[in-house]
């Protein structure tokens, strides 16, 4: 998210970062100045009314590890921006202990660890910690959302299952200790759908002795959807990435049916794609055409108006969509690179402002609701 942060060092996640020269002033540096007030004031008059943060396990723990704590005096401060501005905030467990699934973006690449009983029952105190403060009604006017973990993966050396049963114990611990009982308390799917965890809420439901079909369940679901990572996804040229974002409203219909309130916790703008002068696009990173530039590769200062024509129409889709048949959005990140920033969007035109506004209506008509 911020590759200057790491200049003159070998590390490659924050695991390893929190060990080198001068990292606490270079990580003091970074949190006074890549997310500010402004920022939030910013997303606000483009129509945003709520923001995800993610933050570390460390923050709250970091016993017997090398990460360095203080994030979350800046979580705090965010959290006041937000109040500033009326908008609401999601605090997302984003890094877990022993990493729930060895990504860069959990702290530590490489091996997962995280279903250790030790380990799973460290991020339940880490999250209790969390939901204490933020779960109290002094909050209860910003924060509506404590995320349990993000993105654990299903594979091994995790087992769904465990995930599933870790999910129930964490949300029942986690609510017990909350003031503020309307807050949502949100699992990542883990990369399985939405429909996975369907009897999951169910059974939360049945414990608390309510009826799913006249609540408005306070356990929610985090889908994840993006077009990049898979050999399908990289094959694919704009108009085929569109029809499959559209195609996308029927990933939530069982959740729907089942009352199970899903929200699409990240997404972007970003394919693999080259677009034409001719406004043809093809898939790839790399185009030898006169005129040709390609959306991942192309630096986004750089982008003509045909690729912010095809990205917006992607974009657009998408939208309409988590509208249509999601409880609501987070789109990641706000600030990045290429078609993978928020604020990128809306100074190049293709997000809209406000993000209610559309150039492409219909897309994905007719609407399956």
């Amino acid at each position: 998210m911020a590759p200057e942060l790491f200049d003159g060092t070998d590390a490659i996640d924050q695991f390893a970062f929190d060990q080198t020269d001068g990292a606490n002033s270079k990580l003091k540096k970074h949190w006074e100045s890549y997310f500010t007030e402004e920022d939030v004031s910013k997303l606000a008059s483009y129509g945003i009314n709520a923001i995800r943060i993610p933050v570390g396990f460390w923050a709250y723990d970091n016993k017997d590890t090398p990460y360095l704590k203080g994030a979350d005096e800046y979580l705090d401060r965010a959290v006041q921006w937000a109040r500033n501005n009326d908008m609401k905030v999601w605090v997302d467990l984003h890094g877990a202990p022993g990493s729930q699934n060895g990504f860069d973006h959990s702290g530590h690449e490489g091996a997962v660890h995280w279903q250790t009983p030790e380990n799973l029952d460290r991020t339940i105190s880490v999250l209790k910690e969390i939901s204490r403060k933020y779960g109290s009604n002094k909050y209860a006017d910003t924060v509506t959302g404590i995320e349990l973990v993000n993105e654990p993966v299903p594979w091994e050396p995790n087992e769904f299952r465990i995930t599933e049963e870790w999910a129930r114990r964490a949300y029942a611990e986690v609510r017990g200790v909350m003031e503020n009982k309307n807050v949502h308390i949100i699992m990542q799917d883990g990369f399985e759908g939405s429909y996975r965890w369907i009897n999951v809420v169910k059974d939360v439901i049945e414990d608390l002795n309510e009826d799913p079909s006249q609540h408005h369940s306070d356990f929610a679901i985090d889908s994840h959807l993006y077009q990049l990572f898979k050999p399908e996804d990289m094959a694919m040229d704009q108009p085929q990435h569109i029809a499959n974002a559209c195609n996308w409203r029927y990933n939530f219909e069982a959740a729907r049916n089942s009352h199970v309130p899903v929200y699409l916790g990240e997404w972007s703008g970003a394919t693999k794609v080259c677009v034409n002068t001719d406004d043809t696009t093809t898939a790839g990173e790399t185009c030898d055409t006169d005129g040709c530039q390609c959306i991942a590769t192309t630096p986004v200062e750089e982008w003509n108006d045909l690729v912010i024509h095809q990205v917006r129409r992607y974009v657009e889709a998408q939208l309409d969509v988590w509208e249509a048949h999601t409880r609501g959005w987070f789109y990641w990140n706000f600030k990045g690179t290429g078609a993978w920033g928020f604020m990128n969007g809306i100074e190049k035109g293709f997000i809209p402002n406000p993000v209610t506004s559309r150039k492409y209506s219909g897309q994905c008509d007719p609407p399956l609701y």
